[in-house]
């Protein structure tokens, strides 16, 4: 293995890590509401804290990955993770339980920010949208084990004492994060150049790289679609893709797990494919990025019903075109990447992040409040809360896509 795919496996342990992390939550809500006594509105404040935390530390992260490097600062980082997941494993109630997922979400900010950011000088540009895809699908081993592993580990050990051994994991890939990543090649080479349609490079400041971000149309729309893909996927994922299983669908914990870990094992699929479905389409990443979207909006609509009564395995089909359809989500970071000149790419992409988790970090609040806003059962909250709360993330995602689309037919594909 050579040195450049070496960093590669250890970053990609380490985004695996916090993706755990991220997705977590959908498995152990139940038990986590029953531990500490938490109503669906808190919950959503407990998990949607992670991604606000995660999405408003953007701002400073990029600027400082593009000046310290990412080796660093993903290892600093990594031992805030491991705080916040004792303290997330130790809560005695609703604030103790925020203020770990609040630093869990602090601490896993930068890994894939920071990793695109190594993966510029050791990946040329071409290369790029495939290594991130790679990047995305290692990730997402995360979730794997965030949906059905997670759920046996917690009817063994409890989920108090998974989360206590899961920072015990976390240290240990951030010690190898620092002792194993370096931010450019050892031999000096020079990082590869931009491609011909990509921000040449300058002697911008900061400020002035984010005045162009600010002011570009192209980033707007970039990461509006940022919002709404990842806030239909992580709410199901993250959050409520769980509870509306076993609630609505009538699924135990253990197979609503199973359901979720199609989902992540469509992600998968998806992320690995996203280099050849660029290829497929001409090497246009607006073209891939509008399909895969689609895509994902018609699966999601059968959250508002049609899934209620499905067979398992239409359920499990369902559920992993959403994933698989998700994947394609991955574009906006080279997307991104192209806004700037070369140096500033880790500014512009956790630009375009910041409103990738804030879709993720709203939308399960949102959701929270709405389901929360209709009278719990014995068998929990009715289908139609589930069913009016996931409309919100499908119609963003619906009129983005419309808004997307006429802009590029104006500019030509």
């Amino acid at each position: 293995m050579t040195e450049r795919w070496k960093i590669f496996a250890t970053l990609a342990v380490m985004f695996l890590v916090g993706f755990f992390y991220r997705i977590s939550m959908a498995v152990v809500s139940r038990d986590l509401a029953m531990d500490l006594g938490l109503s669906a509105a808190q919950l959503g404040i407990v998990s949607g804290i992670f991604f606000y935390v995660f999405a408003v530390a953007q701002i400073p992260l990029g600027p400082l990955i593009d000046r310290i490097g990412g080796r660093l600062m993903i290892s600093a980082m990594g031992i805030v993770t491991t705080a916040g997941s004792l303290v997330f494993a130790l809560a005695s109630g609703e604030l103790s339980a925020a203020a770990g997922r609040a630093l869990l979400g602090l601490g896993t900010a930068c890994v894939l920010m920071g990793s695109l950011k190594i993966f510029t000088h050791w990946f040329s540009p071409r290369e790029f949208p495939k290594v991130s895809g790679f990047m995305i699908a290692a990730g997402n081993l995360g979730s794997v084990a965030a949906t059905a592993p997670l759920a046996y580990a917690i009817s063994i050990f409890t989920w108090r004492p998974t989360f206590l051994a899961m920072a015990l994991v976390q240290a240990l890939v951030t010690l190898a994060v620092f002792l194993f990543v370096r931010d450019t090649p050892t031999d000096g080479a020079k990082p590869f150049p931009p491609l011909p349609d990509q921000a040449e490079e300058d002697d911008s400041t900061v400020f002035a790289v984010w005045k162009c971000l600010i002011s570009s149309t192209d980033f707007w729309m970039t990461s509006l679609i940022a919002f709404f893909w990842y806030a239909n996927y992580m709410v199901l994922m993250a959050l409520w893709g769980g509870p509306y299983l076993m609630e609505t669908v009538g699924l135990s914990r253990s197979q609503s797990g199973t359901i979720l870990l199609c989902t992540s094992l469509g992600y998968i699929s998806g992320s690995l494919l996203v280099g050849r479905a660029v290829d497929w389409f001409g090497g246009s990443l607006e073209k891939t990025i509008l399909c895969g979207q689609t895509i994902l909006l018609l699966a999601m609509t059968a959250m508002l019903g049609p899934a209620d009564h499905a067979s398992r395995p239409v359920l499990a089909a369902i559920f992993f075109t959403v994933g698989l359809a998700s994947a394609s989500g991955v574009i906006i970071y080279p997307l991104a990447r192209r806004l700037v000149p070369f140096r500033y790419a880790a500014t512009a992409m956790t630009g375009v992040n910041f409103f990738l988790l804030m879709g993720a970090a709203v939308m399960q609040h949102v959701m929270g409040h709405y389901i929360h806003s209709f009278p719990r059962g014995t068998a929990g909250h009715p289908p139609t809360a589930y069913h009016g709360a996931f409309l919100i993330p499908i119609c963003g995602l619906a009129c983005t896509l419309v808004l997307f689309s006429v802009r590029r037919l104006r500019k030509g594909f």
